[in-house]
């Protein structure tokens, strides 16, 4: 890595005291000793520690880098398996203070540049990610089912692309037809012969909502996964455009586990 300016004092001692919440002393120690940072601070708290060697390592090489590498090593994503919700807050919090000198922690681990903040607010605003926007949302289990790698990366647009595969393929599994796109929701959700069904269809108002669930979700087969490999960009706005669409594909989700089996006709 190049050499990165040192940080604030104010930046090493938030640092220092968020790094000193996410480990024990002894965990500490060890990744002290893995990276070769000597903690002749002489204190025994755990952040008060952190500050010191820091400080130290900042005004004897003029450079960040020892906090970074010791902050690379501690938060490591593989420290955190199955315990994905516990690392996304130590890096969102830990990206509130990297912020204001151009830099963020990925999810894969590494830093890389960002334009900086001056304001508390930008910090903030920097770090709500999509899982923090979509906390209240309900999203349906099934959802997250197809796409969980890619949120991981936060990688959005190919995160609700995956989600509508999967949507398409749980109606494949729920009928055993292997078509897909708009000849699949035609085949499945036809008025007159639907393999499944929303309701009993015996009025126009039930066989008015079928069709245009029907049609909702060939929307969502055109809007999302024909345009890929054209402009996909022009749909997105950032992160609440995703949201938008899990919201979206958990309705339509919740609607066929309420779904009825229509047996008498077969796969084509």
């Amino acid at each position: 890595m190049a050499s990165v300016p040192p940080f604030s004092e104010a930046q090493i001692e938030s640092l220092a005291r968020l790094l000193g919440e996410c480990g024990t002393g002894n965990e500490i120690s060890r990744v002290l000793q893995e990276r070769g940072l000597v903690d002749n601070s002489g204190q025994s708290t755990k952040w008060r520690r952190l500050y010191w060697i820091f400080r130290h390592y900042q005004i004897e090489y003029k450079c960040a880098n020892h906090v970074l590498d010791f902050i690379r090593a501690f938060l490591a994503p593989p420290r955190f398996v199955d315990r994905h919700e516990e690392f996304e807050t130590h890096r969102q919090n830990l990206n509130k203070i990297l912020a204001f000198s151009g830099l963020e922690y990925g999810p894969d681990g590494q830093f890389r540049p960002v334009k900086p903040v001056a304001t508390l607010d930008e910090a903030e605003k920097r770090v709500q990610t999509i899982r923090a926007k979509l906390k209240g949302r309900s999203v349906h289990p099934e959802v997250l089912k197809y796409c969980r790698a890619e949120l991981m990366h936060d990688n959005y647009f190919h995160a609700v692309f995956e989600a509508t595969k999967g949507l398409f393929q749980r109606i494949r599994d729920m009928t055993g037809v292997q078509l897909d796109g708009a000849a699949l929701i035609d085949h499945v959700f036809a008025i007159d012969r639907p393999l499944l069904a929303l309701n009993s269809l015996r009025t126009e108002s039930e066989r008015s909502e079928h069709k245009g669930f029907a049609l909702l979700l060939k929307g969502c087969f055109g809007a999302i996964r024909n345009p890929r490999a054209h402009e996909p960009k022009i749909l997105w706005e950032g992160e609440d455009d995703a949201v938008d669409w899990f919201t979206l594909l958990s309705l339509l989700h919740r609607k066929l586990d309420a779904a009825v089996r229509v047996s008498r006709w077969g796969p084509p």
